[in-house]
């Protein structure tokens, strides 16, 4: 289970660049750990997220939401969360470039978190 740091600036509201790494066919799960500028962990009590993943056919192009990440905070007064998807949601995954986005959000108020590219690989054998 990979994680990442984040250091999120809200009044700048610009997204860290991660990239990201699934196998097809097995459970994907990343944690991220997210500061402020300060380096004290940016507080998400009372927000919900949500994620998801597009084809990237060229340079600024894509083929529409892909699949949808399930998002969860694992501790939100820490400033942390995860994104997963099942390995029956990656063994659907053709393999190639995607990307992706994560955004948090309490009320009127939306954080774009994170976002980057996802590198699908698909395995050269599979379980029956």
């Amino acid at each position: 289970m990979a994680s990442k740091n984040i250091t999120f600036d809200p009044d700048a509201g610009v997204p860290k660049g991660v990239n990201l790494i699934i196998h097809t066919g097995a459970d994907f799960t990343n944690n991220f750990n997210v500061v402020d500028t300060s380096n004290a962990a940016f507080n998400f009590t009372g927000y919900s997220g949500s994620a998801q993943m597009a084809k990237s056919v060229a340079v600024g192009a894509t083929l529409g939401v892909t699949t949808s990440f399930t998002v969860g905070f694992t501790s939100a007064y820490d400033g942390k969360f995860k994104i997963s998807l099942g390995s029956t949601d990656t063994r659907n995954l053709k393999e190639g470039r995607y990307v992706y986005n994560v955004l948090v959000s309490s009320g009127s108020t939306i954080y774009s978190i994170a976002n980057g590219n996802v590198l699908v690989i698909a395995g050269i054998s599979s379980a029956p």
